[in-house]
C-alpha cells in the first residue's frame, strides 16, 4: 500500500517539474521502482548501464557547408555588385537581363513560330493561362514578345531607349504588334536630379562650378546671369536646361546623363552578342548591320562630334540659295561645351506637333516675326525681377521669360503659317541633304523641328539635335540619286544595275521599300496575285504564317549579298520615313516623291564633280524628266481635291493604304500615328 502510494506521489511529483527536468525524473522513478527490491528508495541517482550509450553532438555539417559556400559567392559576388553599380552603373546586370529575355524571346519564336504553337511560352508577360483562340496564335506570340522587349528596354533606358525609338519608327519591317506597343518609345525620359547633372559639368570642366563655368548665380546676384535647374525637356541620353548668360545671350545647355557613358559599353557589347545569336539561330543576316549601327549610336552620344555635324549643316544651309533664309540651324557655343556638354542658342518656337499653334491666326502683328527668327537676340527679360524671385526662393525653376504674345490674350492666336509651306521647306531640306549634300539628318522626327514665323508670313524651320548622322560618299550619293529617278521613269534597267552593284536580289521590293509606295513598274502584279490565290482556303495563322515566312525571305533578298550592301540605307530609310510620316500627319499638303525625284535629277547635273559632257547630258535628261513628273501632278491634285470634298484622303492617305495592302502580302501592317497625341 505504501509502495503504491509512493508510486502516486513520485508520479503526481513528475506532473509539476520543470520540462527541462521531465527526462531525468521519469528515469528516476524507473530505476527507484524497478521491482528487483519492490520497495521505494528516493533519491537515488540512475546507474550509467541505465542511461544507455553515449551520443555524439550534432555537428550541422551541411549547414556549415551551404554557409562556407554562401560566405564565398558573397566575396566573390559582391564587389562585382558593387562595381557594376558605382563604376558601370548596373550595366552588368542590364546586360544579363538582356541576355535572359533575348534567350525566352528566341525560344518562343523558335518553338510557336508556326500555324499550330507547340507550347506558347507566357513568362513575363500579362497572357497569364488566357485560352488561346483559333487565328490569334502569331499575332500573340508578337504581341507578347513585344511585351516583354517593350517593358526590357524601358526598365534599362539610356541608349536602350535609343534602340526602341529606332524599333518604332520601322513599320516596314515590324508586325503590328511591336508598331502599337513601341509607339509608347517617344514618351519624355526621366530626368536626372540636378547633383547628377552638375558632376558631370565639373568632371568635364576640369572641376569648375556651373556657376564659374557659364557665369550665373542660383542667388540673384548682381551682373551674373541666371540658370534653371530642373530641365526643360528630357530624352533618353541627355536633358537640356535653359540658362541666361552675363552678356545676354539665352542658351539651351544639353548635358549627358553620367550613368551613359559608363553603360554604353555594356549595352553596344550586349546589343551585338544578341543580334549574333539572332542572325546564327534564325538564319537572317542581321549582324553585318550591327558594327555600322553601334559605331552611329556611339557617336550620338559625342557631343563633341554633334558639335560638327551642327556647325557643318549650318554652313551647308548658308551657302544653299535654295535653303537659305527659309531653314536655320542655331549656333554652337564651343567655349562652353565638351565632349557631354553641348550648348548652343535656345530656340523660342513650336514643334512641328502642334499643328493648331502652327495655322491658328497670326496675333502677333502685321510684319512682326516670331522670336528669334534669323538669330536675331531675343528681348532681354526683366532681370531684377528673376533676381528678386531668386533671392526669396533659391529653388525656383521659372525663371525662362514667357513669349507668347503672339497667341493674344484669349492664347487662340498661332503663327498662321500653311502646312503646305512648312512641309515644302523640310522636304526640299532633307532632299538636299540626301541628294546634294551626301550630309544626312537621321533623327528628324518632330521634337527635333521648331517652326518660326518671318517676318514676310513664310515659316522657318529649325533644326536641332545633330547627333545621328551619315556621310554618304560620292559615289553611293550618285548611284541613289539615279536610283530615285530611275524610280519615277520605271527605268528597270538601271534599278537592276545599282540594286545589283548594292548587292540586293529583290529589286522591286526594295524599290517599293524606297518610294514607301507599291513600285510599279517592276511587272509584279502577276507575281502577287499568284502569291493571294496560294493563300486561299488557309486558316488566319497559317496566312499569317505563311505571309512573315515570305517577308523573311525579302529580308534575305534585300541583303543577300552584305558585304555590298550600303550600311548608309539603313538610315537614310529611317529618314524619309519620318518626312514620310510628317507629310502625312500635316495632311499630305506637298507631292513629297515627285519633289524628291525633282532633287535626285536635279542634283546629277548640278553635280561640279562630273565632266561638263556629262553635266549638259544630265541637264537636258532632267528637262525632260520634269515634264514628265509634271503628269504626277494630276495624281496629286485628283486626291487633294477629293480630300477637300470631304470623299477621302490626301496622296500620301492613298499611297499609304496601297502600301499597306502590298505590305500586308508580307505579313507586315503599316502604323502611322507614332507621333500623335
Amino acid at each position: 500500500m505504501l509502495g503504491v502510494t509512493g508510486l502516486a506521489a513520485a508520479k503526481c511529483g513528475s506532473r509539476i517539474l520543470p520540462s527541462s527536468n521531465r527526462y531525468l525524473s521519469s528515469t528516476t522513478t524507473r530505476s527507484q521502482y524497478s521491482g528487483q527490491s519492490g520497495r521505494f528508495e528516493p533519491l537515488r541517482p540512475p546507474s550509467p548501464s541505465s542511461l544507455g550509450a553515449p551520443k555524439p553532438a550534432r555537428s550541422f555539417q551541411r549547414t556549415q557547408k551551404w554557409l562556407r559556400r554562401l560566405l564565398i559567392l558573397s566575396a566573390i559576388f559582391g564587389p562585382i555588385y558593387l562595381i557594376d553599380d558605382y563604376v558601370y552603373a548596373a550595366g552588368i546586370r542590364r546586360s544579363l537581363k538582356t541576355f535572359g529575355l533575348g534567350l525566352l524571346v528566341a525560344a518562343d519564336y523558335k518553338l510557336n513560330f508556326r500555324p499550330n504553337p507547340i507550347l506558347p511560352i507566357t513568362i513575363g508577360t500579362t497572357s497569364g493561362d488566357r485560352p488561346q483562340e483559333d487565328g490569334e496564335g502569331i499575332p500573340e506570340l508578337h504581341r507578347r514578345n513585344a511585351e516583354r522587349l517593350f517593358n526590357l528596354l524601358r526598365q534599362n533606358g539610356g541608349l536602350y531607349l535609343k534602340i526602341g525609338q529606332a524599333i518604332a519608327m520601322q513599320s516596314a519591317v515590324l508586325p503590328p504588334e511591336f508598331q502599337r506597343m513601341f509607339a509608347r518609345m517617344f514618351d519624355d525620359a526621366p530626368q536626372d536630379e540636378w547633383e547628377a547633372v552638375e558632376k558631370v559639368i565639373r568632371d568635364d570642366f576640369g572641376g569648375r562650378s556651373v556657376e564659374e563655368v557659364f557665369g550665373v548665380s542660383f542667388a540673384g546676384v548682381e551682373g551674373k546671369g541666371v540658370m534653371e535647374r530642373t530641365a526643360r525637356a528630357s530624352a533618353s541620353v541627355a536633358q537640356v536646361h535653359w540658362a541666361r548668360l552675363p552678356d545676354g545671350r539665352e542658351v539651351a545647355v544639353k548635358i549627358q546623363k553620367p550613368e551613359i557613358e559608363k553603360q554604353i559599353g555594356w549595352d553596344l557589347w550586349a546589343f551585338k552578342v544578341v543580334t549574333k545569336v539572332y542572325t546564327l539561330w534564325f538564319d537572317l543576316p542581321l549582324y553585318s548591320l550591327v558594327p555600322f549601327i553601334t559605331e552611329r549610336l556611339r557617336l550620338e552620344t559625342d557631343f563633341e562630334n554633334e558639335a560638327k555635324n551642327s556647325e557643318l549643316m549650318r554652313r551647308l544651309v548658308n551657302e544653299e540659295p535654295a535653303l537659305r533664309g527659309r531653314v536655320y540651324v542655331p549656333p554652337v557655343y564651343h567655349e562652353l561645351s565638351s565632349r557631354r556638354v553641348l550648348t548652343t542658342e535656345w530656340i523660342e518656337g513650336i514643334r512641328l506637333w502642334d499643328k493648331d499653334a502652327m495655322t491658328s491666326p497670326w496675333l502677333g502683328g502685321y510684319g512682326n516675326g516670331s522670336a528669334g527668327v534669323h538669330g536675331q537676340q531675343l528681348d532681354p527679360p526683366d532681370m531684377s525681377e528673376i533676381r528678386r524671385e531668386l533671392r526669396e526662393n533659391p529653388n525656383s525653376q521659372s525663371l525662362k521669360p514667357d513669349r507668347t504674345g503672339w497667341k493674344g490674350r484669349r492664347g487662340k492666336g498661332g503663327l498662321g503659317l500653311s502646312t503646305k509651306d512648312v512641309m515644302t521647306t523640310m522636304v526640299d531640306l532633307f532632299s538636299c541633304q540626301i541628294f546634294k549634300w551626301g550630309v544626312v539628318h537621321c533623327d528628324p522626327h518632330p521634337g527635333n523641328i521648331f517652326i518660326r514665323r518671318l517676318p514676310n508670313g513664310k515659316p522657318e524651320v529649325v533644326l536641332i539635335d545633330h547627333g545621328l548622322y551619315v556621310y554618304m560618299s560620292e559615289k553611293f550619293r550618285r548611284e541613289y540619286g539615279q536610283f530615285w529617278k530611275a524610280l519615277m521613269t520605271f527605268d528597270n534597267k538601271k534599278i537592276s544595275e545599282v540594286t545589283s552593284e548594292w548587292g540586293i536580289k529583290a529589286a522591286d521590293l526594295f524599290a517599293s521599300a524606297t518610294l514607301m509606295r507599291p513600285y510599279e513598274g517592276g511587272g509584279q502584279d502577276g507575281y502577287h496575285k499568284k502569291m493571294m490565290r496560294e493563300l486561299e482556303g488557309m486558316t488566319p495563322s497559317e496566312r499569317s504564317y505563311e505571309m512573315q515566312k515570305r517577308m523573311k525571305q525579302g529580308i534575305r533578298d534585300v541583303l543577300a549579298d552584305e558585304d555590298k550592301w550600303p550600311k548608309e540605307l539603313i538610315f537614310i530609310g529611317r529618314n524619309m520615313r519620318i518626312v514620310q510620316g510628317n507629310n502625312q500627319y500635316m495632311g499630305s499638303p506637298v507631292n513629297r516623291v515627285k519633289m524628291m525625284g525633282e532633287w535626285a535629277s536635279r542634283s546629277l547635273f548640278e553635280d561640279r564633280d562630273l565632266p561638263w559632257r556629262q553635266r549638259l547630258s544630265n541637264m537636258w535628261s532632267h528637262a525632260l524628266f520634269k515634264a514628265v513628273l509634271a503628269l504626277t501632278d494630276v495624281a496629286f491634285y485628283f486626291f487633294k481635291i477629293r480630300q477637300w470634298l470631304g470623299r477621302g484622303g490626301g496622296m500620301e492617305d492613298e499611297v499609304e493604304a496601297r502600301m499597306r495592302d502590298m505590305a500586308k502580302e508580307y505579313g507586315v501592317e503599316l502604323q502611322h500615328d507614332l507621333f500623335e497625341g
